[in-house]
Parts: structure tokens; C-alpha cells; sequence
């Protein structure tokens, strides 16, 4: 029986490695198609975009920044150029870049919450603590009824331990999606770092009595019991 569960488990990881070699060999044949098209056609901006977009997808990430930046030489507020630079700039923890292009975008799209997001991190990333939750309180002003927005701001309190303000934001983001397992379980690592035990396990039976399974909440009740 043991050998059994070796060699499928064995199957299972070289299935899965044949499926990601595929993959990369299918990114690689695109990324071949469009260089050449781009020789033909260098001021194409949608034909970079999509060598670019290719670039992240093999992680890439320097020659992303390169392709985005030609499409900005060519479009200086593209959108998608600006967002994905400042994205793959992220990757590669050049954060002052990233932050750069983050504030361009939302010069010219201040109401676009992934943008917003991606400018909070940054900001965390750089230190700027400030300003970091300056920009997740204009995220929940802007996007009230968005859960990830308020589990984004939970997440940068508890990280701070502020675990009272962290635990308020986190029943707003389980209000919001009551069946998201990561929420419920931040939620109670809240809680039980405020030492309320009784509370962090009747929010996890309230979560499983929504429909959420017991098993992936197993770890939470167990800390739960501990005495």
C-alpha cells in the first residue's frame, strides 16, 4: 500500500511538472510569435502589450519593464503600462518605481481600487506607514462594500498588532464574504492574540454552521482548545 502512495504521488508530481514544462513551452512559442510580428510592426502598443504580459507570465520581469516602458514611449498614460509596470517594478522591489507609476495611473484614474491597493503596498514596503494607511482609509471611504479592501487594511493592522481595530476590520470583510476561509481564520488569529478564546471559537461554528467544512478550519479549533 505504501508503494502504491509513492508511486502515485510520484505520477502526480511529474504529471504536474510535464503540465508546467507545456505551459512554459506554449508562453515561449507566443513569445517567439511576437517578437517577430513586433520586427514588422514596432509601433504597435497592443502587440507589446501582449509580449509584456507574456514576459510576466514567464517571470520575466525585467524584460516586462522594458516592453511596458516602450509601449510608454509610444503612449505616455497607457493605463495598462503604467498598472502592470509598476506591477512587475513590485517583483523586482523597486518599490520607489512602482510607487512612481502607481500615482501616474491614479492621476488619470484616481477611482480604481487595484491601483489604490498596489500604492498602499508599496508604501508599506517602503516604510511609509502613514501613508500606507492613509491610502487604505481613502480604499474603504472609496469602496465600502468591497470586503477585500477592508481585509486589506485588517491585514496591515494586525500586523502592527492594533489587534482591536484589526478584529473590527476583519468582521467587515467576513460580513461581506461570510464562506472566505482566509477572513474567518484571520479573524480568529485576532482574536486569540486578544485572549479571547470563548469568542474565536464561536465564530469558527458560526463559520461552519454557514457551510464552511470544519476540516480547513481544523488548525484554529485546535488552538482554540489549548489551554
Amino acid at each position: 500500500m505504501i508503494k502504491t502512495t509513492s508511486y502515485s504521488l510520484f505520477f502526480y508530481f511529474l504529471f504536474s511538472f510535464a503540465q508546467s514544462v507545456a505551459q512554459n513551452n506554449v508562453w515561449r512559442d507566443s513569445l517567439a510569435t511576437l517578437n517577430s510580428e513586433i520586427r514588422k510592426n514596432p509601433s504597435s502598443t497592443d502587440l507589446r502589450l501582449k509580449k509584456a504580459a507574456v514576459n510576466i507570465e514567464l517571470n520575466q520581469w525585467e524584460y516586462a519593464v522594458e516592453e511596458y516602458g516602450n509601449v510608454l514611449r509610444l503612449e505616455p498614460k497607457n493605463l495598462a503600462a503604467l498598472y502592470f509596470r509598476a506591477y512587475a517594478y513590485m517583483h523586482l522591489r523597486q518599490y520607489a518605481l512602482a510607487k512612481a507609476d502607481y500615482e501616474t495611473f491614479l492621476s488619470v484614474a484616481p477611482v480604481h481600487m487595484e491601483a489604490r491597493l498596489g500604492l498602499a503596498t508599496v508604501n508599506e514596503k517602503m516604510g511609509r506607514v502613514t501613508d500606507a494607511i492613509d491610502e487604505l482609509n481613502r480604499l474603504v471611504e472609496m469602496f465600502p462594500d468591497s470586503a477585500v479592501v477592508w481585509a486589506a487594511r485588517a491585514s496591515f493592522e494586525a500586523t502592527r498588532q492594533h489587534y482591536d481595530v484589526a478584529l473590527y476590520d476583519w468582521g467587515e470583510a467576513v460580513s461581506r464574504e461570510p464562506m472566505n476561509v482566509d477572513y474567518v481564520a484571520s479573524q480568529t488569529d485576532v482574536l486569540l492574540a486578544l485572549g479571547r478564546r470563548d469568542e474565536a471559537r464561536k465564530q469558527l461554528e458560526a463559520a461552519i454552521e454557514r457551510g464552511i467544512p470544519r476540516g480547513v478550519l481544523r488548525e484554529w479549533i485546535a488552538r482554540c482548545k489549548k489551554n
